[in-house]
Formats: structure tokens, sequence, C-alpha cells
């Protein structure tokens, strides 16, 4: 029995022209975001391979290795980024190296191109969050109170048919129906990527076909919850209605609505007032350092000798000031972290009532290219400054970075050599894996079923009492 009402489900929808039109539309948009992905990966690679030359290419001609001011560190493109932007296009990409001191990332994506800050790119977290949600409601909205309308919901119940096995029939068919036609253009868009020029190793395509899972899963989700609502109400104008009003809270409303309560209820210092109060303390720590080079006497007699202990002098002053600097601006970043981790903390729980939220949350996990991105670039800069400051330091005697004074002498009649700017110890960024993003997804994949085991059982328990005359 289930499987005829499957295979009446499979007719139904796969012969309507509804359906034709709106999978054309889906199946185009799933294409084009994977070759607008390709796309932007490629450009994204070759601004990282010309940001890195031009990097090189400042350094050619210096003398000594007290002249590099601009060594910078870039952030590397990721394939499933392209597929699943996340924050990776708001994020400071490239980090201006100093042996000391504070690392800051700068220039993200949508500050080459703000436009694309407006309206953002079409990638699989928009098609999924956005487009097949509403494709669900579309389909689904009508299911019961629809047949009803129309009579068709009477004349299958004068069969004989059992009311439990109908919604069962009809809840398998319709996923069915929708789903797999939507899996094979997605398929079909994966086997595109090699040929667009993007290879992923194992674990990005474990990865991408989780993506991909919990996309069906928050398909699967509406089409339940459409299935139920129209269970709920007679007349399919309400149903719609009343499922217009729910995508609108979980996908516009809720989200943005946890941010701002969260907001108000943590306070969160802006990086401009802590910004404010180290260079406050850095402009003190500077003025008791000049008091202490005018009050400095060399010992020698030679001027060599002497400038040999003035520098020994600066850099033990540097090596002073910052350790003084990094206590209190490590003191800082904490209180704020710790505040904006509460914040960030509320926010999230309060927008995971939104099966959107949870959704966008748990694709950007598992792509790389949530919240924690900026905080793994950081992090990963943060390592390798130590070895470029001993690097430096081997060459020169002195750790850059910070407020210092260098003086060099020239000996006449010696050609100074080049440096080689290859020597730099080379940043290697180490981007997530499975095992980094598993703890941290199954709170999201966990939520996506247990909305989908709720609606399931809802339009089952409601079709049961439902009255079909």
């Amino acid at each position: 029995m289930i499987r005829l009402i499957i295979e009446k489900e499979l007719r139904e929808i796969i012969g309507s022209t509804k359906f034709a039109v709106s999978f054309g539309v889906c199946a185009l948009l799933i294409l084009l975001s994977f070759t607008i992905g390709a796309k932007n990966y490629h450009v994204s690679v070759a601004q990282y391979e010309a940001a890195k030359r031009e990097n090189i290419r400042q350094m050619e001609g210096l003398t000594d290795w007290f002249s590099v001011r601009t060594h910078r560190i870039f952030l590397p493109p990721q394939p499933l980024a392209s597929l699943v932007n996340g924050v990776s296009n708001d994020i400071g990409r490239t980090i201006e190296m100093q042996g000391r001191g504070e690392l800051t990332a700068d220039d993200s994506r949508y500050n080459d191109e703000p436009m694309f800050a407006i309206f953002r790119f079409l990638d699989l977290e928009f098609i999924f969050q956005i487009v097949l949600s509403l494709f669900a409601i579309v389909f689904a909205f009508d299911s019961i109170n629809g047949e009803k309308e129309r009579g068709t919901l009477r004349l299958s119940f004068a069969n004989a048919v059992p009311s439990e096995k109908y919604i069962l029939g009809k809840l398998l068919g319709s996923f069915l129906a929708l789903g797999i036609p939507l899996i094979v253009a997605i398929l079909a868009g994966c086997l595109m990527l090699p040929l667009l020029g993007i290879s992923l190793n194992g674990d990005e395509w474990l990865r991408l076909t989780l993506v991909i899972g919990a996309g069906l899963l928050y398909f699967g989700l509406f089409l339940s919850l459409s299935i139920f609502v129209s269970a709920l109400t007679h007349r399919s104008s309400h149903s719609f209605l009343m499922l217009l009003v729910v995508w609108i809270l979980s996908v516009l409303i809720i989200p943005r609505a946890s941010v701002l309560l969260a907001g108000r209820a943590v306070d969160v210092p802006s990086v401009d007032e802590l910004a404010s109060q180290k260079n406050r303390f850095s402009s003190q720590l500077w003025k008791e350092d000049r008091e202490k080079m005018s009050a400095f006497k060399a010992t020698a007699t030679e001027p060599m000798k002497q400038m040999e202990e003035f520098q020994q002098f600066m850099g033990k002053q540097n090596d002073e000031r910052d350790k003084k600097m990094q206590e209190f601006s490590v003191k800082l970043n904490e209180d704020r972290a710790n505040r904006q981790i509460v914040q960030q903390k509320l926010a999230l729980n309060l927008a995971r009532v939104s099966p959107a939220t949870t959704f966008s949350l748990l694709a950007t996990t598992l792509s790389g290219t949530s919240l924690q991105l900026k905080d793994k670039f950081r992090n990963e800069a943060t390592a390798y400054q130590q070895s470029y400051a001993n690097f430096i330091k081997a060459k020169t005697g002195l750790v850059p970075g910070g407020r210092m004074m260098v003086f060099r002498m020239e000996v006449n009649g010696e050609k100074a050599k080049q440096i080689d700017p290859y020597e730099l110890p080379v940043f290697e960024y180490h981007p997530f894996t499975v095992n980094d993003v598993f703890s941290s997804s199954m709170i999201d994949f966990g939520l996506l079923v247990v909305f989908n085991s709720l609606f399931f059982v809802g339009a089952y328990v409601s079709f049961l009492r439902y009255d079909v005359r």
C-alpha cells in the first residue's frame, strides 16, 4: 500500500509543469554555484600567487635585513571556501609580519570588491538555505489540504486506505520525488569540479559530502514542516501564508534578532577602544624609554664600541617595552575575547532556534569557513612570528617590530651584497580537517535531525486526526 502511495506521489510531482520549471531553475542555480565557485577559486589563487610574488619583489635590491619592513604572509584560498563562502570573504587575508607585537589581518575580499559585500556570492549555503527551502514549501504547502480542496483526498480514502500508511507514503514519496532530482543536479556539479580545474583531496571530498548531506536534511526539514502545516489547516492559502511567515522568521528575523539581543545583553568593547588604550600605554612606555635614552652613557671610548653598546641598550629596552606591552595587550585582549565568546555563544544559541541558522553554522563549520577561520589564521600567523623573529635576529642581532631606532654605519669602497628574500622561513597554513570540525559540528547535525523528527512526527500525528471529508 505504501509503495502505491509513493508511486502516486512520484507521478503527480514529477509529471507536473510546476516541477519541470522549479527543478530546472534549481538545477541551473546549483550548477551555477559550482561554476562560479570554481571561477572565484581560480581568481583567488591568482591573487594569492601575485601577492606572494609582489611581497618578494619589494625586498629585492635591499642590501641588509634591517631594511625589511614589508614582509607579509597570506591566507591561501581553499577550494571548499569557494563553494561555501562563510566568513572567508569578510576576514583579512594579509598580515604584515613583525618580530614582536600584535598581528592584524587586513585586505578582505570584500575590501577589494565591495559590490559583493552587498549582493554576496552564489554558493551552496545560499542555494540550500534560501532556494531549496522555498522549493520545498512551494511543492508541499498544499499536499494535504490541497487534495482535500480538490476532492482527491476523500476519493483516496474511499478505497479504505489506512491513514498511517497514507501519510507515510506522502512523506516518503514527496522527499524522493523532490530530493533525488536535486541529488542528481548536485552530483553533476561535483563531477564538474575536476573539469573546472579544482581538485579536492579525500578529506575535502568527505567534508563536501557532509555539507550536501546537511543540506538534504535541511531540505527534508522544510518538506516535513510544510506537510505538517498542511495537515493542520484546511485551506491551502492559509498553510502557504503560515509557512511563508515561518520561513521569513527562520531565515531573516531570528538570526538578526539574536545578534541584537546578545549585543544588548553582553557589552563588548570595540576594537577602536582597545586600540586607543594600547596607543596611550605605548606612548607612555616610549616616553619612559626616551628619558632612559637621554641618560645613556657609553663606557667605551671608540665610536664603534659606543654604537654597539647603544644598540645592545636599545635591544634590551625594546625587549622590556615589548614585554610590558604584550602583558598589557594580552590582558585587554583576553577580557574582550572572553566577553566576545560569551556574546557569540548567546547569539548562536538563540539563533539555533532557527533551522536556517543551524544549517548555516553546520555548513560553514564543515567547509572551514566558520567564525573559527579568523582565529585559526591569526594563531598560525602568531606561531610563524616566532620563527620569523628568530631568523631576523640571527641576521641582524635584533628583533624587529614596535618602536625602535636602528643606527647603521657604512664602509666606503665596499659594495654591499643584496639579501636573498627566499631565505625567509615559509609560512604554511594548515586548513581544517574533518577531525578538527567533527566535534563542533555534531551539535548542529543533531539539531537538524531533531527538527526533522519533530516535524515528521507532527505531520504524522496531525494527519491521523485530520478530517478528510
